[in-house]
Order: C-alpha cells, then structure tokens, then sequence
C-alpha cells in the first residue's frame, strides 16, 4: 500500500500560533514607530495586555475563526517582513516607518476586533 502525499499547507507550521505571532507583531510595531520618531500610542504595558486579551479570545473561538486568524496573522507577518526588509534597505527612513507603523497598526486592530479582544 502506497503512502498518500499531500501538498504543504502554506503557513501551516504557523497555524495555531497567532497569538504569540500577534504579540511579535505589536512589538514590532513599538520599534516601528520609534523608528518613525513617534512616542508609542499604547507601550509595552498595553501591548502585554492585549497579548493576554487576544490569547484568551482566541482559544475560546471557534476553530473556523481560528483558522481564519491564522491565516490573517501569516500574512500580515510576511508583509510586515517585508515592509521592514524595505525599511531597512531605506535606511531606516522616518516617513516609510510611519507608513508602515500605520498600516501594520491598522492589521493588529482588525485582528483584535476579528476575536473581539
């Protein structure tokens, strides 16, 4: 009997990490931010308490949402990675890092309302 192959899931050694993913997100987004010259909105206090919301939130979801926010949090991952890859070639430019900030403070925000968290 032959053994069945599947084709890898993209992103599926982070499938079920969310959480933690998010967390790494809004961390980045403090170091983002400095990088654009702006004080922090919310600070490590606040990003802290907001992982502990979204990691409650998200093991009492449904696992269809939390699939859902698997995949959401992957991607915004990679792109994140990207942006700051372009950051950095950038040479660390202020206006860039502000974009950034602003766009990857926008996905954590729909994440969190995704759980309600």
């Amino acid at each position: 009997m032959g053994m069945t192959r599947h084709a890898p899931q993209p992103h599926a050694a982070l499938q079920g990490d969310a959480p933690r993913q998010l967390a790494q997100l809004r961390q980045l987004l403090l170091l983002v931010e400095r990088i654009a010259g702006r004080q922090s909105r919310d600070g490590a206090d606040a990003a802290l308490d907001e992982a502990a919301r979204i990691g409650v939130a998200y093991g009492e979801a449904l696992p269809v949402l939390q699939r859902r926010v698997d995949a959401l949090t992957a991607e915004t991952s990679a792109w994140a990675a990207a942006g700051v890859e372009a950051l950095s070639r950038a040479g660390g430019s202020p206006p860039a890092a502000a974009r950034l900030a602003d766009e990857l403070s926008d996905a954590l925000n729909d994440l969190a309302k995704l759980l309600n968290a």
